[in-house]
């Protein structure tokens, strides 16, 4: 099957292929701060599809999927924040030739909150209102829906008019997401549920949290998946988007465990 082409933005010629995917609302010039830092490997920021200079693609987070891993190269180490978290697992899982390592920043298998049962106990993450809540404003006013979801981005940061501000002026050089995008997105964070595939993500993998986080919940870490293989790292004073609130503190993590794990 093939699929429209996707903007990617690919610096350097050499060295460990990354991928960097963002999160909902945004696109690949959130992470402006890590260009320098990563300047040494060969890294392709992607516009996820209907975001930044990305066309639509449709149907859900299967053929997204699909049509990133037919469009970046194997054996990459895959960073995905959020959104992009989700989606970056589901390539580890159903494309593991793709993903030689796999990080995930403030990102959930299963960002909605879910009631407990027999089997399952609650699941902490977004509560269903606030998310139809979005849904239903992106037919009204698609800036402000956007907007309003960054502000909730940076709750319980040191700095969150600050965190806010440089997020906007990173993203709005760009055109703002489609509206299919967006409500694919939303989609994918309301409907998702990979919770009972995470034990195939055979990959190493860092989880890099913020404590502060008002829509991933840190406490999830405990039912997750644990290993040699895998390290989870707990920022205390960031919120929601610690590369941007915390850029060194966030890089003194995630880069000596790339050296680790690159495969050139």
């Amino acid at each position: 099957m093939s699929f429209p082409a996707l903007h990617i933005d690919t610096l350097g010629s050499q060295g460990q292929d990354i991928v960097l995917l963002h999160g909902w609302g945004v696109n690949n010039q959130v992470f402006s701060p890590l260009k320098s830092a990563l300047h040494q490997y060969r890294v392709h920021y992607v516009d996820l599809p209907g975001f930044g200079l990305s066309g639509n693609i449709d149907g859900d987070i299967t053929q997204w999927s699909q049509a990133l891993a037919a469009q970046l190269p194997q054996q990459a180490i895959w960073i995905g924040w959020s959104l992009g978290g989700l989606i970056a697992s589901q390539i580890a899982i159903d494309y593991p030739e793709s993903v030689a390592a796999l990080v995930t920043i403030a990102s959930s298998p299963c960002f909605m909150s879910r009631e407990a049962n027999e089997l399952n106990p609650t699941w902490p993450g977004i509560q269903p209102d606030v998310l139809a809540q979005f849904s239903s404003q992106l037919s009204r006013d698609l800036t402000r829906t956007v907007e309003r979801f960054l502000a909730i981005q940076a709750m319980g940061s040191d700095n969150p008019k600050a965190d806010i501000q440089q997020i906007k002026s990173l993203v709005l050089s760009k055109p703002l997401p489609t509206q299919q995008g967006l409500s694919q997105g939303l989609d994918m964070l309301a409907q998702v549920d990979l919770r009972t595939r995470m034990a195939q993500i055979q990959q190493p993998w860092l989880r890099i949290w913020g404590k502060l986080d008002s829509l991933v919940p840190r406490k999830i870490i405990s039912a997750l998946p644990q290993s040699n293989s895998i390290e989870d790292v707990v920022l205390h004073k960031a919120s929601h988007a610690p590369f941007i609130s915390h850029p060194e503190l966030f890089l003194s993590h995630l880069l000596p465990w790339i050296i680790k794990y690159s495969q050139k």
